[in-house]
């Protein structure tokens, strides 16, 4: 069973996800907490395995609950619970260790996929706001080729970084690239050791920063 502890602030949302999520087999809603006070304490107690934080909350916001949870040892992971007027939150919560993004008004089918991803150490993130955080808060650089911070990766390496930049998960890469899901698995460990990054959600950062995702794109 993959744990879940859902915290945001408004019951209606709360319960709707423990609906959703309860009605998968493989899926037990743990704890819940209405504010980010709540949500640091349950995590410790209830040690799921995924947290759903919500950004704006009472008393502590998401961020810094989420800051204070990846904090200790051997932590949940975070997926953060986000609108489209949120961005400058959503930017501190990446830097701060969130393992990705997930609009609230997402279809169910996405929520529980999210949380399925988190769990195994996968991310799902919505490629919409990763987009969006980049291009208002990085300064991409515009020259022509590979930028030299992905010159390390090999051709096959920068087709999955590619594919990670539009959010998609490993088993929608190894469909993508007819291969393995274990050898895109391989591929990502690769591409975050050589990039030094901590996570797939930071190597899609480096992505749009570098300039690399819009330089592919068909002009």
């Amino acid at each position: 069973m993959i744990r879940v502890l859902i915290a945001d602030d408004q019951e209606l949302v709360r319960t709707g996800f423990r609906v959703i999520l309860e009605s998968e087999g493989d899926l037990e809603v743990v704890a819940e907490a209405t504010n980010g006070v709540e949500a640091v304490r349950q995590a410790a107690l209830a040690k799921p395995d995924v947290v759903l934080m919500d950004i704006r909350m009472p008393e502590l916001d998401g961020l810094a609950a989420t800051e204070q949870i990846l904090r200790r040892p051997s932590p949940p992971t975070v997926v953060v619970l986000t609108t489209f007027g949120q961005n400058e939150y959503v930017y501190r919560a990446l830097r701060a260790g969130a393992a990705g993004f997930l609009l609230k008004d997402a279809p169910s089918s996405r929520l529980v996929a999210a949380v399925r991803a988190a769990a195994t150490g996968d991310s799902l993130i919505e490629p919409s706001i990763t987009q969006r955080l980049v291009e208002r808060f990085a300064e991409p650089v515009s020259t022509p080729g590979i930028p030299a911070r992905l010159a390390p990766l090999t051709a096959r390496e920068l087709d999955v970084l590619r594919l990670l930049a539009r959010g998609l998960s490993n088993q929608e890469i190894a469909m993508e690239l007819v291969v393995a899901e274990t050898t895109v698995k391989t591929h990502v460990a690769r591409i975050l050791t050589k990039l030094v990054v901590r996570d797939r959600v930071q190597a899609v950062v480096v992505a749009y920063e570098t300039g690399f995702v819009r330089s592919q794109r068909p002009r």
